[in-house]
């Protein structure tokens, strides 16, 4: 049985997060649930509708899900890493924002 890496830190835990990330449509999908996900938590501000809060964790992991579970095939950073792969989530969300296409598979 092979040993999990334990992450010290964001910066480490990052380039993992992105080799989990390879498949384009995935990354497509957790960006379009980061995307919703900051929609909800701006209706809230706005409305503050609590419903808009409860969306929120719907919206963003059903996405990033769908994209692991049909198209990755592989099992989502954040049943083991949550906070790490949260803050992924959003790093990643701004290298696309930006256009930055370092992390694509070699």
């Amino acid at each position: 049985m092979s040993k999990t890496k334990v992450y010290q830190s964001l910066k480490e835990f990052y380039p993992f997060y992105l080799s989990e990330h390879r498949n384009t449509t995935c990354r497509v999908l957790h960006f379009i649930g980061t995307s919703l996900v900051v929609l909800s938590f701006l209706g809230f501000l706005i409305s503050l509708n609590y419903r808009f809060l409860l969306a929120m964790p719907l919206l963003g992991y059903g996405f990033a899900w769908l994209g692991h579970f049909f198209f990755e095939k592989n099992k989502p950073a954040t049943f083991q890493y949550p906070a790490y792969s949260l803050a992924s989530d959003f790093l990643l969300f701004f290298d696309l924002l930006r256009g930055r296409e370092s992390f694509k598979s070699e």
